[in-house]
């Protein structure tokens, strides 16, 4: 009851139809569907869920790219600041784009970032997160990207929550996301 509670306020379900600002709308991720998770660390090294996980669980940051997003750019520098706080408490921290990896390498240099970058130029991964934003044009530059999200999965591998806005201008607040996983933590122990 406590997690359902803790869930609805900032959580968005699977089926529901959401509104991304721009009239459009899409569907989330269920809570408790264990999507696949394949992606392409900056070194070329193939990661799925269990190889990024903490001992409680993963936050993955969905971001629409790293090479020409400035809100993007702005939330993976800002991420940075909470890496401590997440792992202290069994969390790994890690951002997923459609970029290639040594554009994801090229920037997590430059920006000091030290929590996982992961590649999915397929989209293979924001596919299976049912996050794919597809109101882009075929075969187009942005073909590929996701709706701008964090997904917190369980240690099993599960979905335990996911967090969005409307639009892509403006993404869940930073600072929330420790509170977020360490609730999540607790609601799991129950």
């Amino acid at each position: 009851m406590l997690r359902s509670f803790i869930l609805a306020s900032t959580i968005l379900f699977a089926g529901a139809a959401h509104a991304d600002g721009h009239g459009h709308s899409h569907a989330t991720l269920e809570i408790g569907a264990a999507p696949a998770l394949s992606a392409v660390t900056v070194t070329g090294e193939t990661v799925g869920f269990d190889d990024i996980s903490g001992a409680n669980g993963a936050v993955i940051v969905l971001s629409r790219s790293l090479e020409w997003c400035p809100y993007c750019k702005a939330q993976a520098i800002e991420l940075e600041t909470i890496k401590a706080d997440l792992e202290a408490s069994g969390w790994s921290l890690n951002i997923l784009t459609y970029d290639a990896p040594d554009t994801m390498a090229k920037f997590a240099k430059e920006s000091g970032l030290t929590y996982t970058t992961l590649s999915d130029t397929d989209s293979a991964t924001i596919d299976a997160f049912g996050l794919r934003n597809t109101e882009m044009t075929p075969g187009s530059r942005f073909d590929g990207i996701p709706h701008p999200a964090i997904v917190y999965m369980a240690a099993d591998g599960t979905v335990a929550a996911v967090q969005k806005e409307d639009g892509y201008e403006t993404r869940p607040e930073t600072a929330g996301i420790p509170a977020m996983a360490a609730s999540l933590t607790q609601a799991a122990v129950r």
